[in-house]
Protein backbone atom coordinates (compact mmCIF):
# COMPACT_ATOMS: atom_id res chain seq x y z
CA UNK A 1 0.00 0.00 0.00
CA UNK A 2 1.77 3.49 -0.77
CA UNK A 3 1.84 6.25 1.05
CA UNK A 4 1.19 9.67 0.52
CA UNK A 5 3.05 12.75 1.92
CA UNK A 6 0.80 13.27 4.43
CA UNK A 7 0.60 10.07 5.71
CA UNK A 8 -2.46 8.68 4.34
CA UNK A 9 -3.25 5.54 2.30
CA UNK A 10 -3.06 6.03 -1.78
CA UNK A 11 -5.25 3.28 -1.79
CA UNK A 12 -8.68 3.65 -3.16
CA UNK A 13 -11.73 3.52 -0.45
CA UNK A 14 -14.20 0.88 -0.65
CA UNK A 15 -17.83 1.04 -0.54
CA UNK A 16 -19.87 0.37 2.52
CA UNK A 17 -23.56 -1.68 1.99
CA UNK A 18 -25.33 1.10 2.15
CA UNK A 19 -23.91 2.30 -0.50
CA UNK A 20 -23.78 -0.13 -2.63
CA UNK A 21 -27.62 -0.56 -1.91
CA UNK A 22 -27.92 3.15 -3.36
CA UNK A 23 -26.25 3.06 -6.39
CA UNK A 24 -28.35 2.92 -9.43
CA UNK A 25 -29.14 0.55 -11.93
CA UNK A 26 -25.93 1.42 -13.60
CA UNK A 27 -23.07 3.89 -12.94
CA UNK A 28 -19.48 4.87 -14.63
CA UNK A 29 -16.11 2.06 -13.92
CA UNK A 30 -15.43 4.35 -11.66
CA UNK A 31 -17.99 3.71 -8.90
CA UNK A 32 -17.53 0.33 -9.73
CA UNK A 33 -14.08 0.01 -8.73
CA UNK A 34 -14.60 1.83 -5.31
CA UNK A 35 -16.56 -1.18 -4.55
CA UNK A 36 -13.17 -3.66 -5.51
CA UNK A 37 -11.04 -1.10 -3.93
CA UNK A 38 -9.57 -0.58 -7.27
CA UNK A 39 -8.24 2.96 -8.51
CA UNK A 40 -9.38 4.52 -11.68
CA UNK A 41 -6.41 4.24 -13.85
CA UNK A 42 -6.22 0.32 -13.02
CA UNK A 43 -10.00 0.00 -13.83
CA UNK A 44 -9.90 1.70 -16.98
CA UNK A 45 -6.68 -0.82 -17.70
CA UNK A 46 -8.46 -3.90 -16.87
CA UNK A 47 -11.77 -2.88 -18.52
CA UNK A 48 -9.71 -2.20 -21.46
CA UNK A 49 -8.10 -5.99 -21.39
CA UNK A 50 -11.47 -7.41 -20.32
CA UNK A 51 -10.25 -8.27 -17.26
CA UNK A 52 -12.46 -6.18 -14.75
CA UNK A 53 -13.67 -7.99 -12.12
CA UNK A 54 -17.01 -8.40 -13.61
CA UNK A 55 -18.63 -7.53 -16.60
CA UNK A 56 -18.30 -4.28 -18.27
CA UNK A 57 -20.38 -2.49 -20.93
CA UNK A 58 -19.12 0.10 -23.50
CA UNK A 59 -21.52 2.65 -24.32
CA UNK A 60 -19.47 5.12 -26.85
CA UNK A 61 -16.77 6.12 -25.28
CA UNK A 62 -17.71 5.30 -21.59
CA UNK A 63 -18.23 2.60 -19.27
CA UNK A 64 -20.87 1.16 -17.32
CA UNK A 65 -21.47 -1.37 -14.80
CA UNK A 66 -24.96 -2.59 -13.83
CA UNK A 67 -25.83 -2.85 -10.24
CA UNK A 68 -26.77 -6.48 -10.73
CA UNK A 69 -23.54 -7.70 -12.46
CA UNK A 70 -21.77 -5.74 -9.34
CA UNK A 71 -23.09 -7.62 -6.82
CA UNK A 72 -23.05 -10.79 -8.32
CA UNK A 73 -19.21 -10.29 -8.46
CA UNK A 74 -19.25 -9.14 -5.23
CA UNK A 75 -21.52 -12.35 -3.95
CA UNK A 76 -23.92 -9.87 -2.82
CA UNK A 77 -27.95 -11.25 -3.48
CA UNK A 78 -29.01 -8.24 -5.76
CA UNK A 79 -32.62 -8.94 -5.05
CA UNK A 80 -33.93 -6.03 -2.69
CA UNK A 81 -34.97 -7.22 0.79
CA UNK A 82 -38.07 -7.94 1.51
CA UNK A 83 -39.26 -5.46 4.08
CA UNK A 84 -40.74 -6.91 7.29
CA UNK A 85 -44.46 -7.47 7.72
CA UNK A 86 -45.80 -6.19 10.19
Amino acid sequence: MAAQADGKSAEPAGMSMAELQELPVSFDLVTAGRAFRIGRTKAHQLARAGDFPCPVLRVGQAYRVTRTDLFRALGIDPRPAAAPST
